[in-house]
């Protein structure tokens, strides 16, 4: 943070000094330094500590490890080592930027890359004393502790949280007498019930020890949580009762649940007994006095629990769930926005201090998902196919259907549990009337078609099931199939295929995959690693749309019978991400100024490298055509009925520009489209498990609304306005599919209504009506009452393509008609555990249980008081 920084005389301030940074492109045009690593230390570590200035020397040897990695990968991104004593080294070096206080928040061992290396799944009971002793700045320390334990908790570790008086009460009703996985969404809700928490009563902390090793034992009997590490974190101000015989019934003498004790308060007069309670259930005792004491006391706990993998000497490799890299989403850097890091635990090896297990951090790297996704051939998977990551915990890391931001305002941004979203909220299980595709799973499935109750797989692939399963594969020469475009933006290869690998070799790093594919092809760059496959479909698919060109020439070049008016642009593409492009107006006149660029390349978010145009079309029968607007800025025209799904969304009608595509072939299947339409025909309910919507109060309730229903992926509007009240809509979706002849069309009719205030929003789960048209009904006509009106309605079928036609009255609202309706919290689903687990080691100190510097000073400082007012006595 002070790199870079002079004082008012020009000098570099201390700990700061010169630092040299640049843009890298690499890095997202962020300035670094790639020549050495640097360190960050949080606000709340002091950064001339002996302890913490000798660890970062002894980690100046990862510099030169740091350079050399990248300089064999470079596709590497961020590279880190996570200090136990607090400091974070990384590579390359950068000026880190505080927020607006001046703070450093960011403490490296708070996340779950690191606490997930550190330490093995684990089962937490948090206990908390809530007697009236705990009243004013003890329970507002003890609140703050609580909350540090469960952001120190991940997907793979469980957890409840009891508060105790004269009796047990679980904090969350619903969840008595179990352990509940600790996810981004449980976490929240026991903030929420934590800070609600008044003391009142005497404390009696065998009843509550007594219920907590209940729950683990149970746990560990059935065969539930982690199955791995267990422990009780005992939050109190003091322990007064007789509670050795719960320990001999229930935990000695194995010791299989470790106990961790935190001493609230300045007074020190039961902290012999607080010690004697970890001590002697292997876990650690910590005083806390102030609320600046909670980070690092809470810190002490992953340390115990990371001795027995650092005694085996065992280097688990972790992958995180996805993320979003916040710098870089500030500078937006989008295509490294979603991340998951990998690591591994750092330890000593000295055999003196073997016992100990000291963990002296862990070390790291950034991985973009969008590289891990090219290692899937998805050009090779079909129009409709597509690859997914997913953790051991069912929550994905890539899909087509994961939509991770939202947009607020103008904003975008991110979801709260954006990396939190299930493998079943974006997919449904195979039946024998509906098969989306195959899924292959790298882990073992109950059906060969279907990941249901899933399997949890590391990666899947859903294949084409119909159209798309095949590929024409020609033999052409380089020569014939050269591209030579007349213009730049006639002829592309699509941004999304990898069609060569230009990050190997800084030099090539200049190039385009257009430009590295023609220097490949030319023998100008034989070092280049190119998919050659993809490169021949590429030349083949070039050389059989050639004489395209010629003839959209022809039509632009007759007078007569040539381009019909309102015709701007023609296009062709291929499966191999070749494109053909003709325009027919100039870029002053066009609507679509940005027609088929920023929206038809590689998206970030879905890995989903074919375009919706050249999906959908797919679909549809021969001879038909698939409208879609690929644009929502035009000339000014009053606004038209707010149509569509997502109703928070106005939609201002006007001038669209309409992209028509020819499907090639019959498929049997079709699309399904959720609306909120006000007239009834065929009505099924559709389900959004990634909404969002306006915050409500919290109240504690056993069925509470999920925290994740904006509008679907690839969802799409068309309106044509007048001067009159006919609007054409159209709203298509490929996340619905359904087998049979049957051509689902559904028809949305909302009316737009301006939101004088924003509000908050948070995720949710919800469900909206939806109806089907059987297109074998040319034309249909009927009334809809709302409220005190009633209007008139008639809808036609367009020929030849996926428009229908609405006519229907403006005088009488029926968009309040059908709202979302919230949905109840899911049911918890059985989840893959990790393989490895670090429990217990023979050989582990548990006589190193915390407390001895903070009792001996307080001792030192009492017998030093004493002497001082011995010595003031005798002179008085």
């Amino acid at each position: 943070m002070l790199v870079n920084t002079a004082d008012e005389d020009g000098n570099y301030v201390d700990l700061g000094g010169e630092f040299p940074l640049e843009e890298n492109e690499h890095f997202n045009n962020l300035l670094v330094n790639t020549q050495q690593s640097n360190i960050q230390v949080p606000t709340n570590v002091y950064n001339k500590d002996p302890y913490i200035l000798n660890a970062i020397y002894n980690s100046e040897a990862l510099n030169d490890v740091f350079i050399g990695n990248f300089q064999k990968d470079p596709t590497l991104t961020w590279q880190y080592f996570g200090s136990s004593t607090g400091f974070f080294r990384i590579y390359p070096g950068i000026k880190w930027t505080p927020d607006s206080n001046g703070v450093v928040a960011f403490d490296c061992r708070n996340r779950n890359w690191y606490i997930q290396a550190a330490t093995s799944p684990k089962d937490i009971i948090i206990m908390v004393d809530i007697s009236g002793s705990m009243k004013g700045l003890k329970m507002t320390i003890a609140k703050h502790t609580i909350n540090t334990i469960l952001d120190t908790l991940g997907e793979n570790d469980f957890v409840n949280v009891i508060a105790y008086t004269d009796y047990v009460r679980y904090v969350e009703p619903c969840f008595k007498g179990t352990l509940v996985q600790a996810d981004l969404d449980n976490r929240e809700h026991f903030k929420i019930l934590v800070d609600e928490l008044h003391v009142k009563g005497e404390a009696k902390i065998k009843k509550a020890m007594k219920e907590s090793f209940k729950i683990l034992n149970e746990a560990r009997a059935n065969g539930q949580g982690s199955m791995c590490n267990q422990a009780i974190m005992l939050i109190t101000d003091g322990a007064m009762e007789d509670f050795e015989s719960v320990f001999e019934e229930f935990n000695w003498p194995e010791r299989r649940v470790r106990v961790f004790t935190y001493l609230i308060g300045r007074e020190m007069t039961f902290a012999q007994n607080t010690k004697w309670i970890a001590c002697n259930n292997k876990g650690y005792y910590t005083h806390i006095s102030t609320l600046a004491d909670v980070q690092e006391n809470v810190m002490e706990y992953l340390h115990v629990l990371s001795r027995p993998m650092v005694i085996n000497h065992d280097h688990d490799i972790i992958w995180t769930e996805a993320y979003m890299d916040t710098v870089l989403f500030a500078t937006k850097a989008q295509s490294l926005l979603l991340m998951t890091s990998v690591a591994m635990p750092v330890f000593s090896k000295k055999k003196e201090t073997l016992s100990h297990g000291i963990l002296l951090g862990v070390v790291g790297s950034d991985i973009p998902l969008m590289e891990v996704m090219k290692l899937a051939p998805r050009y090779m998977l079909g129009a409709h196919g597509y690859a997914f990551l997913i953790t051991n915990n069912g929550y994905i890391l890539a899909h087509p259907d994961l939509r991770p931001l939202y947009k607020d305002g103008k904003k975008l941004k991110p979801k709260p549990n954006y990396n939190s979203v299930d493998l079943s909220e974006v997919e449904w299980e195979d039946t024998e009337e509906m098969v989306k595709g195959a899924v292959l799973c790298s882990g073992k499935c109950k059906s060969p078609l279907t990941c249901s109750s899933w399997c949890l797989c590391s990666f899947g692939m859903v294949l084409t099931k119909g159209h798309g399963q095949l590929m024409f594969v020609g033999n052409v020469s380089v020569e014939e199939g050269m591209p030579v475009p007349l213009e730049p933006q006639q002829l592309h290869v699509c941004v999304c295929r990898t069609y060569c690998e230009t990050d190997i070799d800084p030099q090539h790093r200049k190039y385009t995959q257009l430009q590295a594919a023609i220097r490949y092809l030319l023998g100008k760059e034989p070092d280049l690693e190119c998919d050659e496959v993809l490169l021949q479909q590429t030349l083949f698919d070039a050389v059989v749309t050639a004489p395209l060109e010629a003839y959209w020439n022809a039509l632009m070049l007759n007078d007569g019978d040539g381009v019909e008016a309102g015709i701007e642009t023609a296009f062709l593409g291929t499966r191999a991400g070749l494109m053909r492009i003709m325009r027919y107006a100039g870029v002053e006149t066009r609507v679509a100024k940005k027609f088929l660029t920023a929206a038809d390349k590689d998206n970030l978010f879905t890995v989903d490298h074919f375009p919706l145009w050249y999906r959908l079309a797919a679909e549809n029968r021969p001879g038909s055509f698939y409208y879609y607007p690929v644009t929502e800025k035009g000339a000014s025209t009053p606004p038209a009925v707010n149509v569509g799904w997502n109703t928070a969304e106005v939609f201002f009608g006007g001038r669209v520009c309409v992209c028509a595509a020819a499907a090639p072939r019959p498929v049997p299947s079709a699309i399904l489209t959720p609306c909120c339409c006000s007239w009834s025909l065929c009505r099924i309910s559709l389900f959004d498990y990634q909404a969002m919507c306006k915050n409500s109060h919290h109240h504690a309730s056993s069925a509470r609304t999920l925290l994740s229903v904006s509008a679907p992926p690839h969802s799409h509007k068309l309106t044509f306005t007048s001067s009159t009240t006919l609007t054409i809509e159209l709203g298509l979706d490929n996340s619905y599919v359904v087998t049979g002849v049957l051509m689902c069309v559904c028809v949305c009719v909302c009316v737009a209504h301006k939101q004088k205030k924003v509000e908050a929003m948070q995720p949710c789960d919800t469900a909206y009506p939806g109806f089907m048209y059987d297109p074998s009904i040319r034309e249909a006509n009927s009334l809809i009452k709302c409220g005190r009106c009633q209007k008139m309605f008639v809808v036609q079928q367009v020929p030849d393509s996926n428009l229908v036609l609405v006519v229907t009255q403006a005088d009488c609202d029926c968009s309040r008609q059908y709202g979302p309706i919230l949905l109840q919290m899911k049911s918890q689903k059985v989840r893959r555990r990790p393989e490895s687990c670090h429990a217990y080691h023979p050989k582990e100190d548990a006589k190193d249980c915390g407390g001895a510097s903070s009792i001996s000073a307080s001792l030192s400082l009492f017998s030093a008081s004493l002497l001082f007012s011995l010595v003031l006595h005798r002179r008085t």
